[in-house]
């Protein structure tokens, strides 16, 4: 299976860009083919709905005129090779997460550094314009981290008519309506978090009727139950993600659910493990336990298509683990296989290779 890796370029990491591995799924053993694309900071990747193209956010603050960064897109050959397809400005700075649209015509990046949210248009993949730029207001109560709003993932609804941002610095995801053919969002409501939770990354259940969103700052996660009609989401439960006792300081990543829909996966980093519980019939969690990532500060992990395997980045060890996981309790097994790949901060599986 063909894997691409999200990397920081910058601070004398040694990265150069976009890494492409092949990943075995028997063994675990991921083995890096090269650098794909040559590209600054792209710490977070996002497939187009085909396949066909990739995405990147180039999580900087000093290109064009102003303080941007930017998207770029890449065209992916059948033999996984990346071609530079286009750039735009993000319209903010420090642009940290990406998603694209399954129409194909939309792409989103939350821009963690500007606070505000872009969205730009596709034309045969490529990005052809920035249609949006909306800047989040407010802040909350951790006066180090909150002082102003600081998007951190766009997140898309199973049926891709709503756009999710959970903003770390507002302690609220705030919900778009989006509308592709007019090529336009529409603020059509947010959900609170607790004060101080600091909401980062969001995943929706594979049925579709549950969702979680990962607190970066009081590690947790909380589970919502999703309206479809109108895209609310009502607080079902939130659980810590670190064991009872623990007083070191950690912070949550990235989550991901099995793709057989029964377990929800967690990163936190300090602590440096992957947090596991398993989703009751409502949607809840009950903790499974917690595997150490071997490394330190998992800011992201992948699960492939098949569930099979669990990939963690641990960014600032240079090194991705893998794990086998059990789908019957959802525990975590190393493989004994750990690959360096300099400053990796973005895992993506992509099913069919």
């Amino acid at each position: 299976m063909r894997v691409y890796i999200g990397t920081y370029t910058r601070d004398d990491t040694g990265s150069e860009g976009i890494y492409r591995a092949e990943l075995d799924i028997d063994s675990g053993n991921l083995t890096v083919q090269g650098v794909a694309a040559r590209v600054d900071n792209p710490s977070f990747l996002a497939l187009s709905a085909a396949g066909d193209f990739l995405y990147a956010v180039n999580e900087v603050s000093d290109l064009g005129s102003g303080k941007h960064g930017a998207a770029s897109a890449f065209q992916v050959a059948s033999d996984g090779t990346l071609t530079a397809a286009g750039q735009q400005l993000a319209g903010a700075s420090g642009p940290c997460h990406v998603c694209a649209h399954p129409s194909g015509e939309l792409v989103f990046a939350a821009n963690y550094g500007g606070g505000a949210l872009s969205m730009f248009r596709c034309a045969a993949g490529d990005l052809v314009e920035r249609l949006v730029t909306i800047d989040h207001e407010g802040s909350s109560i951790n006066p180090e981290r909150q002082q102003e709003p600081h998007p951190h993932s766009v997140n898309l609804s199973p049926d891709g008519s709503y756009l999710y941002v959970p903003d770390l610095g507002i302690d609220r995801i705030v919900i778009y309506r989006i509308d592709v053919a007019a090529g336009t969002l529409t603020r059509a409501g947010e959900t609170a978090t607790a004060p101080g939770a600091g909401p980062r990354h969001f995943t929706f259940h594979p049925r579709g009727r549950v969702a979680y969103g990962i607190n970066e700052l009081d590690s947790t996660i909380t589970a919502y139950a999703y309206g479809s009609t109108d895209g609310s989401l009502t607080e079902i439960q939130t659980v810590p993600t670190l064991p009872a006792g623990y007083a070191e300081e950690s912070t949550c990543a990235d989550i991901h659910v099995h793709p057989n829909g029964q377990f929800v996966y967690g990163s936190n980093r300090g602590h440096d493990s992957i947090a596991i519980f398993a989703i009751g019939g409502d949607g809840r969690l009950e903790p499974v336990g917690h595997e150490p990532t071997q490394g330190r500060t998992p800011r992201n992990f992948g699960l492939d298509p098949s569930g099979a395997v669990l990939l963690a980045a641990n960014q600032n060890s240079d090194t991705i683990v893998t794990f086998h996981v059990d789908p019957a309790t959802g525990l975590l097994q190393p493989t004994g296989h750990v690959t360096e790949v300099p400053s990796p901060v973005c895992i993506v599986p992509v099913a069919g290779t």
